[in-house]
């Protein structure tokens, strides 16, 4: 014969405890919060991250050119690696353009790697006229949008777990220091016939 044991805590029972109520309360929110509020939090923190990333994007748009140049100088052998930036222009060569008005213009940029001396390549300039990485295009937004959330979803659901766990530990003491007092009225009474 099976007992049925699923929802016991809810259920009217002699031997149930108001601890038992307790615990069964908090592991119903512990689950809603786990199943709602975490990846509620993870979005929220994404679509904060999407307009961070976005308006960061934006800015650095509208501080950056792209100009059209030609690879003069460095053999790929020759190529020093740039730290840090994107791994599409992490080389260092330099590069020839001709600006309207200005003439031709050589200068030290960011270049795929790979590129051979000759090779035309999209390069990004800063308003002083130094190298740079492109800006960050939606591809990269979007990734960090979702990297972020989905350490914001895994942060809140760290936290609820703390927190619950935390609750289960006092739940515990509360419990044991609950039988102790029961112990103490019932106890004598089961082991006076034995002793």
């Amino acid at each position: 014969m099976r007992t049925r044991v699923c929802g016991w805590r809810w259920r009217q029972n002699p031997l149930r405890r108001r601890s038992d109520m307790v615990e069964a309360w908090i592991a119903l929110g512990v689950a809603v919060l786990l199943c709602i509020g975490a990846p509620l939090v993870g979005a929220v923190v994404g679509l904060w991250a999407h307009d961070q990333a976005r308006s960061v994007a934006a800015a650095e748009r509208a501080q950056r050119h792209m100009v059209r140049a030609v690879v003069v100088g460095n053999t790929p052998q020759q190529l020093p690696y740039v730290q840090g930036g994107d791994r599409e222009h992490a080389y260092q060569a330099n590069v020839r353009w001709t600006e309207p008005g200005k003439g031709p213009k050589t200068a030290l940029a960011r270049v795929p790697a790979g590129t051979r001396t000759g090779d035309a390549v999209d390069v990004w300039f800063d308003r002083k006229g130094h190298g740079v990485a492109p800006p960050p295009n939606e591809i990269a937004v979007w990734q960090h949008t979702v990297t972020v959330g989905v350490c914001g979803a895994g942060g809140a659901a760290a936290v609820v777990l703390l927190g619950h766990g935390v609750v289960r530990r006092v739940a515990l003491r509360h419990r044991l220091a609950e039988w102790e007092q029961e112990w103490a009225r019932t106890g004598p009474d089961w082991t006076r016939g034995r002793a």
